[in-house]
Protein backbone atom coordinates (compact mmCIF):
# COMPACT_ATOMS: atom_id res chain seq x y z
CA UNK A 1 0.00 0.00 0.00
CA UNK A 2 1.49 3.38 -0.93
CA UNK A 3 1.82 6.33 1.44
CA UNK A 4 -1.13 8.30 0.00
CA UNK A 5 -3.44 5.33 0.63
CA UNK A 6 -2.07 4.84 4.16
CA UNK A 7 -2.55 8.55 4.95
CA UNK A 8 -6.06 8.49 3.49
CA UNK A 9 -7.11 5.47 5.54
CA UNK A 10 -5.59 6.94 8.71
CA UNK A 11 -7.26 10.33 8.26
CA UNK A 12 -10.63 8.66 7.67
CA UNK A 13 -10.14 6.30 10.65
CA UNK A 14 -9.09 9.10 13.02
CA UNK A 15 -11.86 11.45 11.83
CA UNK A 16 -14.49 8.73 12.21
CA UNK A 17 -13.19 7.71 15.65
CA UNK A 18 -13.39 11.36 16.75
CA UNK A 19 -16.96 11.65 15.44
CA UNK A 20 -15.94 14.60 13.26
CA UNK A 21 -17.64 15.35 9.97
CA UNK A 22 -15.70 16.03 6.79
CA UNK A 23 -16.88 19.66 6.89
CA UNK A 24 -15.78 20.11 10.52
CA UNK A 25 -12.32 18.66 9.85
CA UNK A 26 -11.97 20.83 6.75
CA UNK A 27 -12.82 23.90 8.81
CA UNK A 28 -10.54 22.96 11.73
CA UNK A 29 -7.57 22.19 9.48
CA UNK A 30 -8.03 25.00 6.94
CA UNK A 31 -8.14 22.46 4.10
CA UNK A 32 -10.98 22.45 1.57
CA UNK A 33 -13.55 19.66 1.75
CA UNK A 34 -12.69 18.65 -1.81
CA UNK A 35 -8.98 18.32 -0.99
CA UNK A 36 -9.75 16.51 2.26
CA UNK A 37 -12.10 14.10 0.48
CA UNK A 38 -9.36 13.38 -2.08
CA UNK A 39 -6.85 12.70 0.70
CA UNK A 40 -9.25 10.27 2.40
CA UNK A 41 -9.72 8.50 -0.95
CA UNK A 42 -5.94 8.02 -1.24
CA UNK A 43 -5.66 10.49 -4.10
CA UNK A 44 -3.32 13.43 -4.41
CA UNK A 45 -0.04 14.04 -2.66
CA UNK A 46 -0.55 16.10 0.52
CA UNK A 47 2.29 18.39 1.52
CA UNK A 48 3.95 18.26 4.91
CA UNK A 49 2.13 21.43 5.97
CA UNK A 50 -1.20 19.84 4.98
CA UNK A 51 -0.36 16.71 6.99
CA UNK A 52 0.63 18.81 10.03
CA UNK A 53 -2.64 20.77 9.78
CA UNK A 54 -4.60 17.51 9.67
CA UNK A 55 -2.65 15.97 12.54
CA UNK A 56 -3.23 19.07 14.68
CA UNK A 57 -6.95 19.20 13.86
CA UNK A 58 -7.30 15.47 14.62
CA UNK A 59 -5.25 15.80 17.85
CA UNK A 60 -2.94 13.11 16.48
CA UNK A 61 0.78 12.84 15.85
CA UNK A 62 2.23 13.06 12.36
CA UNK A 63 3.32 9.45 12.75
CA UNK A 64 -0.29 8.37 13.28
CA UNK A 65 -1.07 9.70 9.80
CA UNK A 66 2.01 8.18 8.14
CA UNK A 67 2.25 4.76 9.77
CA UNK A 68 0.46 1.74 8.32
CA UNK A 69 -2.20 0.46 10.71
CA UNK A 70 -0.98 -2.35 12.94
CA UNK A 71 -2.40 -5.81 12.51
CA UNK A 72 -5.54 -6.30 14.56
CA UNK A 73 -4.07 -9.47 16.11
CA UNK A 74 -0.53 -9.77 17.43
CA UNK A 75 0.66 -12.94 19.19
CA UNK A 76 3.99 -13.02 21.05
CA UNK A 77 5.48 -16.45 21.74
CA UNK A 78 7.90 -17.30 24.57
CA UNK A 79 10.87 -17.76 22.21
CA UNK A 80 10.16 -14.76 19.96
CA UNK A 81 12.95 -12.21 19.65
CA UNK A 82 11.60 -9.04 21.27
CA UNK A 83 13.37 -5.91 22.55
CA UNK A 84 14.78 -6.57 26.00
CA UNK A 85 16.70 -4.46 28.52
CA UNK A 86 18.55 -5.48 31.68
CA UNK A 87 18.91 -3.55 34.92
CA UNK A 88 20.44 -4.34 38.31
CA UNK A 89 17.35 -6.17 39.53
CA UNK A 90 14.86 -6.08 36.64
CA UNK A 91 14.87 -7.61 33.20
CA UNK A 92 12.15 -6.23 30.91
CA UNK A 93 10.94 -7.72 27.61
CA UNK A 94 8.61 -5.61 25.47
CA UNK A 95 5.52 -7.64 24.58
CA UNK A 96 3.16 -5.10 23.00
CA UNK A 97 2.85 -1.36 22.41
CA UNK A 98 -0.71 -0.08 22.59
CA UNK A 99 -1.34 3.48 21.46
CA UNK A 100 -4.24 5.01 23.26
CA UNK A 101 -6.26 7.93 24.36
CA UNK A 102 -8.57 6.62 27.01
CA UNK A 103 -8.60 4.15 29.85
CA UNK A 104 -6.80 0.87 30.51
CA UNK A 105 -8.43 -1.65 32.85
CA UNK A 106 -6.14 -4.36 34.24
CA UNK A 107 -7.64 -7.69 35.34
CA UNK A 108 -6.24 -10.84 36.94
CA UNK A 109 -8.36 -13.57 35.36
CA UNK A 110 -8.84 -17.32 35.68
CA UNK A 111 -9.92 -19.21 32.54
CA UNK A 112 -11.85 -22.47 32.97
CA UNK A 113 -11.71 -25.41 30.58
CA UNK A 114 -15.09 -24.63 29.01
CA UNK A 115 -15.44 -22.01 26.24
CA UNK A 116 -16.73 -18.49 26.82
CA UNK A 117 -17.89 -16.52 23.79
CA UNK A 118 -17.77 -12.74 24.20
CA UNK A 119 -19.79 -10.43 22.02
CA UNK A 120 -18.09 -7.50 20.29
CA UNK A 121 -17.25 -4.60 22.58
CA UNK A 122 -17.59 -0.94 21.59
CA UNK A 123 -15.57 0.25 18.57
CA UNK A 124 -11.94 0.95 19.41
CA UNK A 125 -11.73 -1.42 22.41
CA UNK A 126 -8.65 -3.65 22.38
CA UNK A 127 -7.72 -6.54 24.64
CA UNK A 128 -4.22 -7.65 25.54
CA UNK A 129 -3.84 -10.92 27.44
CA UNK A 130 -0.61 -12.22 28.98
CA UNK A 131 -0.91 -15.87 30.02
CA UNK A 132 0.85 -16.42 33.34
CA UNK A 133 -0.15 -20.06 33.92
CA UNK A 134 -1.61 -22.90 31.86
CA UNK A 135 -2.72 -23.10 28.24
CA UNK A 136 -5.60 -21.26 26.57
CA UNK A 137 -7.18 -20.54 23.23
CA UNK A 138 -8.28 -16.92 22.85
CA UNK A 139 -8.69 -14.09 20.37
CA UNK A 140 -11.17 -13.24 17.63
CA UNK A 141 -13.71 -16.04 17.10
CA UNK A 142 -12.75 -16.22 13.43
CA UNK A 143 -9.03 -16.72 14.17
CA UNK A 144 -8.24 -17.62 17.79
CA UNK A 145 -4.68 -18.40 18.90
CA UNK A 146 -3.40 -21.14 21.20
CA UNK A 147 -1.21 -19.67 23.95
CA UNK A 148 1.22 -21.33 26.32
CA UNK A 149 2.47 -19.94 29.63
CA UNK A 150 4.40 -16.69 29.12
CA UNK A 151 2.85 -15.93 25.71
CA UNK A 152 0.55 -13.03 24.91
CA UNK A 153 -1.98 -11.76 22.39
CA UNK A 154 -3.37 -8.33 21.50
CA UNK A 155 -6.53 -8.01 19.41
CA UNK A 156 -9.42 -5.80 18.37
CA UNK A 157 -12.19 -6.64 20.85
CA UNK A 158 -14.82 -4.85 18.77
CA UNK A 159 -15.35 -8.25 17.14
CA UNK A 160 -16.71 -11.43 18.73
CA UNK A 161 -13.96 -13.28 20.60
CA UNK A 162 -13.52 -16.28 22.85
CA UNK A 163 -11.66 -17.72 25.85
CA UNK A 164 -11.07 -21.42 26.49
CA UNK A 165 -8.74 -23.01 29.02
CA UNK A 166 -6.92 -26.28 28.31
CA UNK A 167 -5.31 -27.02 31.67
CA UNK A 168 -6.76 -27.24 35.16
CA UNK A 169 -5.47 -23.87 36.37
CA UNK A 170 -5.21 -21.09 33.77
CA UNK A 171 -4.37 -17.55 34.86
CA UNK A 172 -3.69 -14.41 32.90
CA UNK A 173 -3.40 -10.67 33.13
CA UNK A 174 -5.98 -9.02 30.87
CA UNK A 175 -5.70 -5.39 29.80
CA UNK A 176 -8.84 -3.86 28.33
CA UNK A 177 -8.04 -0.66 26.46
CA UNK A 178 -11.00 1.70 26.07
CA UNK A 179 -10.68 4.71 23.75
CA UNK A 180 -11.46 8.18 24.97
CA UNK A 181 -15.18 8.83 24.72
Amino acid sequence: MDLTQVVGQNVLRLRTAAGTSLADLASASGISKTTLHGIEQGQGNPTLSTLWALATALKASLGELLESPASTVEVVRVGDARPQVEGDAVSARLLHRIRLRGTVEVYDIAIAENTQHSEAHLPGVEECLVLTRGQVTTGPTASPADLAEGESIRFDAARPHLYQGHAGHNRAVLLMVHPES
